[in-house]
């Protein structure tokens, strides 16, 4: 049996080469694998594209919470639905990087899932009808189905996954928690190698084959999170209060976001 258990991040991380995609879960701080971002981050990989629902801007110290922004100065592509934050500048963090290569993609948050849908799903492509009209148009095949006017889509097929799951087995059987699990499945099932991180690691037969959400077929590495890494309880409290406090700062600078 192939151990599939990694003792620490950056061995997990350790043969990503430059010009890797990697799809990364970006839905608040507990559902964020940010101990292989940092330890991406830490290898100095470059050239990266990464794939993201959520792209925005690190507005608190790096010892707290990462982001996939954190590894922004490594990156040349962007595929994301959301860049920035409104009320702190939206997207102008991005600014200096696309003027030196930068290449943005934004893609609806139905658009990228399904996008990855596909690539999990052995499918070729999709017809779409977000962005018929605008500017996605733009180098698009369009086709006319009983009626209706669709843009085709390419899937989404990672070199890598980076997932965050509350809890795996050895085997890499994974269980998500509440938000943790968003696109995380079909990140999954899409990538050609998928690296998980999780908050417990259990021996196999612990895991109701009920509450399996991503098969251990679809998983080639696991790490356990360690007391002081990266999305910890104590962790969590503390970014919640820099959150409350920067929130508080945003709504007298910029007024409240409605």
């Amino acid at each position: 049996m192939i151990n599939k258990v990694f003792s620490n991040f950056d061995d997990a991380v350790a043969d990503i080469p430059n010009g890797a995609a990697i799809a990364i879960e970006c839905w608040g701080y507990p559902a964020t694998p940010q101990n292989l971002i940092a330890a991406l981050k830490r290898k100095g990989a470059k050239d990266l594209t990464v794939i993201t629902h959520t792209f925005i801007p690190m507005v608190w110290p790096e010892e707290d919470a990462v982001l996939p922004s954190y590894l922004l100065p490594q990156m040349k592509k962007l595929i994301t639905s959301i860049a920035g934050i409104q009320g702190l500048g939206a997207g102008a963090f991005l600014k200096e990087y696309v003027e030196k290569g930068l290449e943005v993609e934004i893609v609806g948050h139905g658009t990228l899932a399904a996008r990855l849908y596909a690539g999990a799903a052995g499918l070729g492509g999709i017809y779409d009808p977000i962005g018929i009209g605008t500017l996605v148009e733009e180098g698009r095949e369009k086709r006319t189905i009983k009626g209706k006017d669709y843009l085709f889509q390419e899937p989404i097929k990672p070199d890598y996954a980076f997932i965050a799951a509350h809890k795996a087995d050895s085997l890499g059987n994974l269980v998500f928690k509440g938000g943790y699990r968003g696109d995380q499945p079909m990140m999954a099932m899409a990538a050609k190698t998928t690296i998980v991180e999780t908050d417990k690691l259990v021996e196999v037969g612990d895991i109701d084959p009920e509450h399996v959400v991503v098969a251990g077929a679809f998983v080639d590495r696991i790490v356990e999170i360690p007391p002081d890494g990266y999305g910890t309880p104590e962790k969590g409290a503390k970014l919640i209060a820099l959150l409350t406090q920067i929130g508080s700062v945003r709504d007298l600078l910029f007024g409240k976001v409605k």
